[in-house]
C-alpha cells in the first residue's frame, strides 16, 4: 500500500510528540532559538514546535526563532509554513557567522545546527561551513552569555557529528564518546571534521569557564525525510536512482559499514539532550543494532522498492568522478549509545527496514528535491 508523503510527516510527528510530552512542556512559553532550520534536521526539528503551537493555547506557545542563510536556497516546505503564518514562528535569513538576529529576545533554549553536512557540498563551500561551525559557535556563546541573569539561558545544544572520531580503528567500534578520534586536518573532509572538532572545543571551554549550559551531540548517519533527494548522500542517492528509473549505483566496493538512525528517533533524542542532558556533556545518537555494508544497503533498499513501487532496477558499482570521493571516508561506523541510554533513558526504537520504506514513499513525492 502506497502512503503520501503527508501521511509519513504526520505520523512521524505524532510520534515524535508521543516520546516527547516532558521537554515539550519544559518548552512551552519559552523562546527557542534553532540555527540551521532550513536544513534536513530543521525540518522536523521546526514541524514539532509548528504542531505543539498548533494544539497550545497562546501562552504556552512555544516561541520558535529560525535562522538559516539557505545557502542552497529556500525548501519549499519552509516557504509553505511561513506562508501559513503560523502562531510562534519567527524566521531570519541571516548568516549565523555574521550576527545572531532578533537583538531583543533573550533565548531561553538554543539549538546551533547551521552547517553544510553532506560531504560534496561541505567540500564546495568549505570556508563556510568552517565559519559556521567556529564563528557561529562564539557568537551564540557571547550572546547568551551576555543576556541578563534575569533571563539566562537553560540549555544549548551544539550539533557536532561522528565525523569527529573519523576513521576508528576496531577496538573502537561501537564509538563511545571517550574516543578522541583519528582524524586528518588538512583532507578534503576536514574542513567539516576539524571546524567541528574546535567547536565542541569552544563550547566546552564556555562551560568550564562561564558556566553555560551547553550540550554536545555526535550524529551518527541520520537519514529520512527532509533530506533533500538531491543532497548526495547514500540514501537520497538511491532513491533518486529508484524513482528515475535508473540502476542504483554504488560509488565504492560497498564494504564500508554503517547504522542508519531514522530521523524521528533522532529528533526525540535531540530535544531530550536539549532539555534534559547535563552541561557539559556529549551524547552520541543513531542507531546501535547492526551495522550493514553499503552493499547490503544498496540490496535492501532494491528489495524494498521493488516490492513495493514496482522497481526493477539493478545494483551497479562505479568510481565516482571525484577523485577524492572517498579520501578519509571511514571504513566503520557504529554508535556506543550506553551514555544517553543511561542518562536520558532514550533509546531508538524504529529499524531500518521500516524507516527506509518510509523514507521511500516521501521521496516519491520528493523526486524534484525540497
Amino acid at each position: 500500500m502506497l502512503m503520501l508523503a503527508h501521511d509519513v510527516e504526520l505520523e512521524d510527528l505524532e510520534y515524535i510528540n508521543k516520546n516527547l510530552t516532558s521537554e515539550l512542556e519544559e518548552l512551552a512559553g519559552k523562546n527557542l532559538l534553532v540555527t540551521g532550520g532550513a536544513g534536513f534536521l530543521g525540518f522536523y526539528l521546526t514541524k514539532t514546535i509548528v504542531q505543539w503551537n498548533e494544539k497550545a493555547d497562546a501562552q504556552r506557545r512555544i516561541n520558535l526563532y529560525i535562522v538559516d542563510k539557505c545557502i542552497r536556497g529556500v525548501p519549499r516546505w519552509l516557504k509553505e509554513i511561513l506562508d501559513s503564518n503560523p502562531p510562534g514562528i519567527t524566521m531570519s535569513f541571516d548568516d549565523i557567522s555574521h550576527q545572531v538576529p532578533f537583538p531583543a529576545i533573550a533565548f531561553d533554549y538554543v539549538i546551533h545546527a547551521a552547517s553544510i553536512a553532506s560531504p560534496p557540498y561541505y567540500r564546495q563551500w568549505p570556508i563556510e561551513t568552517m565559519d559556521a561551525n567556529v564563528q557561529g559557535v562564539r557568537i551564540l556563546l557571547d550572546r547568551i552569555r551576555a543576556q541578563s541573569t534575569d533571563r539566562p539561558c537553560k540549555g544549548f545544544l551544539f550539533f557536532s557529528s561522528s565525523e569527529i572520531y573519523g576513521d576508528p580503528d576496531p577496538d573502537n567500534i561501537p564509538t563511545a564518546e571517550s574516543y578522541r578520534g583519528f582524524v586528518s586536518c588538512t583532507g578534503p573532509r576536514a574542513c567539516y571534521d576539524e571546524s567541528k572538532r574546535y567547536g565542541e572545543t569552544l563550547c566546552i571551554n564556555f562551560f568550564r569557564q562561564h558556566g553555560l549550559p551547553v550540550k554536545i551531540v555526535r550524529p551518527f548517519n541520520n537519514y529520512g525525510p527532509g533530506c533533500d533527494i538531491n543532497d548526495k548522500r547514500v540514501i537520497p542517492d538511491f532513491a533518486r536512482d529508484i524513482f528515475k528509473g535508473e540502476s542504483i549505483t554504488v560509488y565504492s566496493d560497498g564494504t564500508p559499514t554503517r547504522t542508519f538512525s531514522y530521523v524521528a528517533d533522532d529528533i526525540i533524542g535531540y530535544y531530550k539532550i536539549l532539555v534534559q542532558g547535563q552541561p557539559g556533556e556529549i551524547f552520541n545518537i543513531g542507531a546501535d543494532d547492526r551495522e550493514v555494508s553499503i552493499a547490503e544497503l544498496a540490496e535492501k533498499v532494491r528489495q524494498l522498492a521493488n516490492t513495493h513501487f514496482g522497481y526493477d532496477g539493478d545494483i551497479v558499482y562505479r568510481t565516482h568522478t571525484d577523485s577524492e570521493y572517498l579520501t578519509d571516508n571511514p571504513c566503520r561506523r557504529c554508535p556506543d549509545l550506553n551514555k544517553i541510554r543511561t542518562e536520558l533513558g532514550f533509546s531508538p526504537d524504529i529499524d531500518l527496514d521500516t524507516g527506509l520504506l518510509r523514507t521511500l514513499h516521501w521521496y516519491r513525492e520528493h523526486v524534484d528535491g525540497v
